[in-house]
């Protein structure tokens, strides 16, 4: 199977803007999240598809891959359609820019759920982390999933799931890394269907494909870093690298 790493990166982000250029430890985050994705080894090809001059500029003036998109695009998604729509490829691994901690052992778990018994059947997948800070648990910025016992994502929100009534139970609370992993079809197919309700409602694209019908393949991993969302998430990883 032809494997490959793209990376949607937009200049301007709504909650914090210019954040992949921002610098962590001399480097700017989009290239922590490049060149740290090329160092798994796991792709035939890894690019960055960007709508920005600058980020473009970035990737390819210091040795990596990059693409302009064509058209304005709502989602990582979307943009992620357009570059792959004329390739030959099976699988595509949708890595977040503001991922810049990204490494090969998780990665390699989400392409294994297309291998193997069952794996045929497996359309997308994506990875999540136990989430056991109440702050954090409580933040809509830290997206929460819940699954099922086959480890399906039943539902995505930036609300607290499970909402923890009886406690006697000690729930488990998992945070989305947006980080997914699915067949072109699959993609092909999610971007010709239109926003659905819950979706416009989180602002969490994947639950496009729950409202589909279409399972959500969820692996846990114990370590993916810290997610650029805020400038104090940009802190909060500038203490990792020291």
């Amino acid at each position: 199977m032809m494997k490959i790493a793209m990376i949607p990166a937009r200049y301007a982000a709504s909650r914090f803007p210019a954040k992949l250029m921002q610098l962590l430890g001399g480097k700017t985050v989009i290239r922590h999240t490049y060149d740290n994705t090329v160092a798994t080894g796991l792709f035939d090809e890894v690019v960055v598809v960007t709508d920005s001059d600058i980020i473009y500029k970035e990737i390819a003036s210091n040795g990596g891959k990059a693409k302009m998109s064509v058209r304005e695009h709502e989602s990582g998604s979307d943009r992620i359609a357009e570059a792959v729509a004329h390739m030959d490829v099976e699988i595509i691994v949708n890595v977040q820019g503001d991922e810049p901690f990204v490494q090969r052992e998780p990665l390699q778990k989400l392409l294994d759920v297309f291998n193997g018994m069952g794996g045929e059947k497996v359309q997308v997948a994506s990875l999540m982390q136990v989430l056991k800070e109440p702050q954090f648990i409580a933040d809509p910025n830290y997206v929460k999933v819940a699954v099922d016992r086959n480890m399906n994502a039943l539902m995505f929100s930036r609300s607290a799931i499970p909402y923890h009534r009886d406690q006697q139970v000690n729930p488990v609370y998992y945070e989305h890394i947006g980080v997914y992993a699915f067949r072109k079809q699959a993609l092909m197919n999610f971007t010709s269907w239109p926003v659905t309700p819950l979706e416009a409602a989180e602002k969490i694209e994947c639950l496009r494909y729950l409202e589909y019908g279409v399972p959500l393949k969820m692996i846990v991993t114990q370590y993916m870093g810290i997610e650029i969302d805020t400038p104090e998430d940009l802190l909060r990883a500038a203490e990792l690298l020291k």
